[in-house]
């Protein structure tokens, strides 16, 4: 059986518990203490030599790191992932903007935002926010004519995507003001279903600590 290492106020961590929900895989759910260092340990840079979350480790004890790599694998023979050659490519195309674009934007403001490290950062703050409403607005201008980033399907570049755009309000950002964005959000919450919570930081007591 696969065993995914997350945690679970990662989005990271949540697009991959979306898919394998989706897809109805067993799996183990090993949740990694990043705060108490157990992402540095020689064990888990053994599975991740970045010491980070998430990781799957596959049936026979081989590991995959980085949350959109394990979309794809994930994906790979599934009706999220295209056969199509160019809609592959459009696939990648949208995964390499959510880790470019996206995630060290908008997750990183919201991770500071919930987590009380803001002001610490402040001097990034702005950079951040800038970047941020481009990487919405470039997303608004790509799904001006279409339900789903990649034509009229829900595909991983969606479940990617949206993990940490939809969550933009909990660090600033106001989505109204991408109403193709909003008309997605809504679009691929509804595809997805409410069986995969975005958990608080409050659940890790030690959130709070700095990563050692």
């Amino acid at each position: 059986m696969l065993t995914f290492h997350d945690y679970l106020p990662s989005q990271n961590g949540w697009k991959v518990r979306v898919l394998l929900g989706l897809l109805q895989i067993p799996y183990t759910s090993r949740i990694v203490s990043i705060f108490e260092g157990e992402s540095r340990t020689d064990a888990f840079l053994s599975l991740n030599p970045a010491g980070a979350i998430p990781v799957l480790e596959i049936d026979d004890g081989r590991a995959i790191a980085e949350s959109n790599a394990i979309l794809a694998y994930l994906g790979e023979g599934t009706r999220f992932l295209p056969a199509d050659r160019y809609q592959r490519a459009k696939v990648m195309q949208w995964l390499f903007f959510e880790q470019y674009h996206v995630e060290p934007v908008i997750g990183s403001l919201r991770f500071w935002t919930l987590t009380g490290r803001l002001e610490r950062n402040r001097h990034l703050v702005a950079g951040k926010r800038e970047a941020g409403t481009r990487a919405l607005a470039a997303m608004d201008r790509g799904l001006a004519n279409t339900p789903f980033l990649i034509g009229q399907d829900l595909s991983i570049a969606d479940i990617a995507a949206y993990a940490y755009s939809h969550r933009g309000q909990d660090c600033g950002f106001h989505l109204t003001d991408y109403p193709a964005v909003v008309a997605w959000c809504r679009r691929v919450g509804d595809a997805i279903g409410p069986d995969y919570p975005v958990y608080p930081y409050s659940v890790d007591p030690h959130s709070g600590s700095s990563l050692r």
